[in-house]
């Protein structure tokens, strides 16, 4: 037994990624999770606009963040600003008492901002839009989709180029001729196939059993969802390159979903989050999928104010493939020179 004991010690003091996830991972997750869980909003963008906006916005509470006035606005404009996503309260001076649009899609950013103007008494009139009963699930389900095509993808496409390396097939794809580009794609296409099959399962039981509405255009959704699903292929494909066995590629591939769970806005808002820490959120595509899921399905947005959202999304994708490619790349390379070397014929 002692010498099994101290056989076991010393392979995993061999095993340098298993040693950093028993000691260095614990410490990281505690850190950072730990600032990141809190349901505290201290701040809440806002606009005032109407004929009273520059006044009414020297009188709200710190808690408000006023980002800007615009005494021309009407109440329509007011709730174009919420659609948009540009503040997540908007109040209209030109109603007496003044209205106060929030948006409903910010689950605990407008319990925040309902519980503080409900203070005000009479002086305020609070309408909640796009989501006015403050349901839960029409906030989780989009968010949902997001999370169960990053389960899907980067999960099962991790373990893909591994089973060809455990299996030895990967040699043989060397000796074919096939770009690195052509063999990647040729992995993804069944997982993207099945992944939007997933996806659109996902998205009709979501509107069906919760009764979630779907405000904007299918298409646009279409589209951010396909740039969404080949960013988490990617980084599945990327995590298959740099292990060797498919347990190092599940492990890996646990330790990008978990701050991709808590640190995109699903769980804790961003709002409440430390700034250093919420920055390490808007590095993950999970995030911008939620802000665009959200946007489309409950506040019915369009493309002019989901395009960032958008083309960040695209570039983490040209990313992570390019990426993929270059490391692919470099796996086949031995085993093309070798290749070449014994094609070599022997001169007499």
């Amino acid at each position: 037994m002692r010498a099994m004991i101290v056989k076991e010690f010393r392979e995993l003091r061999r095993d340098h990624r298993t040693m950093a996830m028993l000691f260095a991972l614990p410490i990281v997750l505690l850190v950072v999770f730990g600032y990141a869980a809190n349901f505290t909003i201290d701040s809440i963008s806002t606009q005032v606009v109407g004929p009273h906006a520059d006044q009414v916005a020297t009188l709200l509470p710190p808690l408000f963040d006023v980002q800007g006035t615009d005494p021309g606005a009407t109440a329509d404009d007011a709730r174009g600003l919420v659609r948009d996503d540009v503040a997540d309260v908007v109040l209209d001076t030109s109603t007496s008492p003044p209205t106060a649009y929030v948006d409903g899609s910010s689950l605990f950013v407008a319990q925040t901002a309902s519980a503080a103007l409900g203070r005000a008494g009479d002086q305020v009139h609070t309408e909640v839009l796009f989501n006015p009963d403050l349901t839960t699930s029409w906030v989780m389900v989009p968010a949902l989709v997001g999370l169960i095509l990053t389960f899907v993808g980067t999960i099962i496409t991790s373990i893909g180029l591994v089973r060809e390396r455990q299996t030895g097939t990967l040699e043989q794809l060397a000796v074919m001729p096939l770009r690195p580009a052509d063999v990647i794609v040729g992995k993804i296409a069944p997982y993207f196939l099945l992944a939007s099959f997933d996806m659109l399962v996902v998205t009709l039981l979501g509107v069906w059993i919760f009764g979630v509405p779907f405000n904007g255009n299918p298409a646009l959704f279409a589209l951010a969802a396909a740039t969404f699903l080949f960013v988490v292929l990617g980084v599945g494909v990327l995590i298959s390159t740099a292990s060797q066995t498919q347990g190092q590629a599940i492990q890996v591939a646990l330790m990008t979903l978990m701050p991709q769970i808590l640190l995109s806005g699903f769980i804790f808002p961003l709002q409440a989050m430390p700034a250093a820490i919420s920055w390490i959120g808007y590095c993950l595509p999970l995030t911008w999928f939620v802000k665009v899921s959200q946007g489309i399905m409950l506040r019915g947005a369009g493309l002019d104010s989901l395009w960032p959202a958008l083309v960040v999304l695209a570039a983490m994708a040209v990313l992570v493939f390019s990426a993929a490619v270059l490391r692919f790349r470099r796996d086949l390379a031995p085993a093309r020179r070798t290749t070449a070397r014994t094609a070599e014929p022997v001169s007499a």
